[in-house]
């Protein structure tokens, strides 16, 4: 009888540690860039690096990969932590696009997209605050 096989996670299946690192930092300079996502990025501070590093620490976790935000900071209570930010329809549509794009240049298979925009939307959504 053969051991069972391990499946692979999200993580993985995004490049491991390095590949996550990639998507968030593309993420970040779309977010940087954008003239539609000017929203969202000017509810974040000048300096992107620690949204960058939060990003990463709590996706390499999320994606089934070491819990490494866990292990720095706690549970992430999202939720709670996203309330001082006045977050709506705008700010998820403009974070969710930049998701998107990031995922489509770092080149992942549609179906891990599709797979990961649904999960992100739900997420977004849920950290939404205020009336539209």
């Amino acid at each position: 009888m053969s051991e069972p096989t391990e499946q692979p996670t999200i993580f993985d299946d995004l490049g491991g540690a390095e590949g996550v690192r990639s998507l968030v930092d593309r993420f970040y300079d779309l977010m940087d860039t954008l003239e539609e996502a000017k929203t969202i990025r000017d509810l974040h501070a000048k300096d992107l690096r620690s949204s960058r590093e939060k990003l990463y620490l709590f996706l390499s976790g999320w994606t089934g990969g070491p819990p490494l935000y866990m292990e720095k900071h706690g549970h992430p209570r999202l939720r709670a932590r996203h309330l001082p930010f006045p977050i709506g329809t705008v700010e998820r549509d403009q974070w969710l696009l930049c998701m998107e794009r990031a995922l489509e240049d770092e080149g992942h298979p549609e179906l891990l997209r599709q797979q990961l925009m649904g999960a992100f939307f739900q997420t977004a959504d849920f950290m939404r605050n205020m009336a539209d």
